[in-house]
């Protein structure tokens, strides 16, 4: 099974009812580097107004969405989101305390750019709230992981991420 079969099974197993035009019209987002299998994210955005912002989001087994922050725009503080996982595990890092050893494996090469190490475990059923402008990364456990995202309105073009090849939308 190809990769995009793969992250289309996650989003149709987990339980949650997508209609055809919404499985269509997932956002594979590999962030220019090209390893998508490694620093990737698949997302399926419900709603994005500028008032809020409601998606899903399939990370595969060892998968990880690279470290950013969301910062003040518009004279708009920056994106406040909260991740509920909803299938599998995450390991999500933010500012704060470090743990002495982390969970997650950075992908390979890439240590220099996963810089926070504050770790939060989400297992199904389970929520945390990203303040703005907070670094934060993340990624799937063994089994991959569900999640939804509720949050301010997303602007992905002003995102910044710690690696500065980081693309999150073409130019």
């Amino acid at each position: 099974m190809d990769y995009y079969e793969r992250i289309k099974r996650m989003f149709t197993d987990s339980g949650i009812i997508f209609t055809n035009e919404e499985l269509a019209a997932i956002d594979y987002a590999d962030f220019g580097l090209g390893r998508i299998e490694s620093e990737g994210l698949n997302l399926i955005v419900y709603e994005n107004n500028d008032r809020y912002c409601a998606k899903e989001m399939v990370l595969l087994p060892g998968q990880t969405c690279p470290e950013h922050r969301h910062p003040p725009r518009n004279g708009e503080e920056g994106k406040r989101e909260t991740f509920r996982c909803r299938r599998g595990k995450v390991y999500l890092y933010v500012e704060g305390e470090a743990v002495k050893s982390i969970q997650s494996k950075i992908p390979e090469g890439q240590e220099k750019y996963y810089t926070v190490k504050h770790e939060i475990v989400l297992n199904a059923g389970e929520q945390y709230t990203i303040e703005p402008d907070i670094k934060h990364w993340f990624q799937a456990g063994t089994e991959g992981a569900v999640i939804s995202e509720f949050s301010s309105p997303s602007d992905d073009a002003s995102d910044i991420f710690t690696n500065p090849e980081i693309q999150r939308v073409a130019e």
